[in-house]
């Protein structure tokens, strides 16, 4: 193996998130006089989280957003949690064939609740333990900064140049390169349009993998 330890992102890396979620982002906007496709919502606010989020929808849509949105938002959250969604494909296989001793860690904008929540779904709880990072909570600068990744290198008692990063969105990948970390652009997610690969690029990710198997030959696995 190339690497000491492998940072993993969570939404559109292990689950399929992006894609059900600037759903419903798309349509909220839709509804109260904003048409947005969900494509449009990717492009504009996958990887962002909180203040940046919330912003980001504000210059989209340019006006302060309506008082419903923090709950329509709760609710379907709500819904998500409770039902469960997807695995990226290959994702919980990937990571349960990775070998037992090697260092791993979650690293991404969500909440700790909602990490935990469909880690339990996807059977995943025991494979990180407590190696699950929110930059919402962990560290004072989330995504794109590099400081969530830089926070997990260090708990993992690894440095982060023999770090792996897997990162979907390009927030994360501009976070995941600032660090120092090898980064891995993945493009496995139905959220991931034909010009994905080239936003990662672009942005400096050392290599581009359209599926775990990928993953896997890059890692030396």
């Amino acid at each position: 193996m190339k690497f000491e330890a492998i940072l993993f992102d969570f939404d559109g890396v292990l689950i399929e998130s992006e894609e059900s979620g600037n759903r419903h982002i798309a349509d909220y906007l839709s509804r109260i006089g904003h048409p947005t496709t969900a494509e449009q919502s990717m492009a504009n606010f996958m990887g962002l989280a909180g203040a940046d989020f919330l912003a980001a929808v504000e210059r989209w849509i340019g006006r302060p957003l309506p008082d419903d949105f923090a709950e329509e938002r709760r609710i379907e959250n709500d819904r998500c949690i409770a039902e469960g969604i997807a695995e990226v494909a290959g994702a919980v296989a990937f990571v349960r064939a990775l070998p037992a001793a090697l260092p791993r860690a979650v690293v991404s904008s969500s909440r700790p609740p909602w990490l935990h929540a469909h880690l339990a779904h996807l059977g995943l709880t025991d494979a990180f333990g407590a190696h699950v990072y929110s930059g919402a909570v962990d560290v004072a600068r989330g995504k794109p900064a590099p400081d969530l990744y830089l926070h997990a290198a260090e708990r993992l008692v690894v440095p982060i140049g023999r770090c792996a990063i897997i990162e979907d969105s390009p927030v994360g990948a501009t976070g995941a390169v600032a660090s120092g970390g090898h980064v891995i652009g993945l493009v496995a997610g139905t959220h991931c349009g034909p010009d994905h690969a080239d936003r990662l690029r672009a942005i400096g990710v050392h290599a581009v993998a359209r599926d775990f198997a990928e993953v896997a030959r890059e890692l030396g696995l």
